[in-house]
């Protein structure tokens, strides 16, 4: 079978940018607008994934669902197990691709495996799907490849709309991950009859508003060549988060040791009192993620804890650069620097919090002179385990 992708070579040109990762990351309001289209009714709140051979049926008995992926594709199934649990009210679990076999998982025709891949080539992810398949399991692929080996194995697949994506460091495939896995959970939501069609509506709204959004954070990219002046020169960070902001705070470290060589750990915000307390002193910035959306009432309770995190690391002389929504006068009081990005649904809030995170390890590694497109040690898609 002969498949077309519909990729021109202009797509792998700078564009006027500096570097191929600054482009990548400008585009990614495209990339999760092209994403959505399609696939949402406006009017209705319905979702609409049609490159399935799994039925509504079998959507509606999977009793479980694994979700396995490498690397940032990682920390995007974490984020998306909060979004499926949430909204579809099954069990989800995240595994290393490279961890997935080797342990006999219970999976079987009860479950759906999920499997994401930027390149839909990921050795271990690969491998990961093969098993999972023969073990009676559906599995999913979540790509930005099209005919990539993962998706031809598949009983279904989202394909992400990003576009090539030439940089080391993941960025325009990681949203686009974020939103396929929301549209996903939305889907699945709705087949298994824990979505209503009211609350279905309010969140098709708030997922088209995205890209604008995005449009707005990335019109305030010079902000960051200010900020990191002074961070340029630390030599660990530490990222915080909690719920669905965990794992955007494991991806923001991730991007920063990817491209500037720089120790960084992601963590979860109440875990701080179990460690990494015994860490923080006055060279020790802490990237926290303080983000919420009012009309959840556990986004209001987690982020009440977050305001308690950012006092422990400022009573320990700890540095907070601090992403925050815009107008909160509470996290302005007490980070030493803060980013702003809009309000949305609790479970999008990842797709606008992590732009300033990738934007803030660019500026850093560019300010260090690093290789931002092509960091050492490092390739683009891993395909051998």
């Amino acid at each position: 079978q002969v498949s077309h992708i519909l990729w021109d070579p202009i797509m792998a040109e700078k564009g006027g940018y500096k570097h191929f990762m600054l482009k990548e990351i400008f585009e990614q309001p495209r990339a999760v607008r092209d994403t959505t289209l399609g696939r949402v009714g406006q009017e209705s709140g319905r979702i609409f994934l049609d490159e399935m051979d799994i039925s509504p049926k079998e959507f509606k008995s999977f009793n479980q669902i694994r979700i396995v992926a490498c690397g940032t594709s990682w920390h995007a199934a974490l984020a998306g197990k909060f979004m499926i649990e949430r909204l579809a009210r099954v069990p989800v679990e995240v595994d290393y691709g490279s961890e997935f076999r080797y342990r006999d998982p219970i999976v079987g025709k009860d479950t759906l495996t999920v499997v994401i891949s930027q390149s839909g080539e990921t050795a271990d992810t690969l491998a990961a799907q093969r098993e999972a398949k023969h073990k009676g399991s559906k599995t999913l692929a979540i790509c930005n490849v099209v005919g990539s080996m993962i998706t031809r194995e598949a009983a279904g697949t989202i394909i992400t709309h990003a576009g090539p994506e030439i940089g080391v460091a993941s960025t325009k495939a990681f949203t686009g991950q974020l939103t396929a896995l929301f549209l996903l959970a939305m889907y699945l939501g709705q087949q298994r009859e824990t979505l209503d069609n009211e609350t279905s509506k309010k969140l098709v709204a708030q997922l088209v508003r995205l890209p604008g959004q995005l449009e707005e954070i990335l019109r305030r990219e010079s902000i960051y060549e200010d900020l990191t002046k002074v961070l340029f020169r630390a030599t660990d960070f530490l990222y915080l988060g909690r719920g669905v902001h965990f794992p955007i705070a494991l991806e923001g470290a991730l991007k920063l040791k990817e491209i500037s060589y720089i120790h960084a750990e992601g963590y979860p915000a109440g875990e701080m009192k179990h460690g990494p307390n015994a860490l923080i002193d006055e060279n020790l910035p802490a990237v926290v993620l303080a983000t919420r959306d009012p009309s959840d009432e556990m986004s209001r309770v987690l982020y009440e804890k977050t305001l308690s995190n950012i006092q422990e690391v400022k009573a320990r002389e700890g540095k907070v650069v601090a992403v925050a929504c815009e107008g909160d006068e509470d996290v302005a009081k007490m980070a030493d620097h803060v980013i702003t990005i809009g309000t949305t649904n609790e479970l999008l809030l990842p797709i606008l919090e992590v732009v300033p995170l990738q934007l803030l390890a660019y500026h850093i590694a560019v300010r260090r002179g690093c290789d931002v497109d092509q960091p050492r040690n490092l390739a683009k898609s891993v395909t051998v385990e």
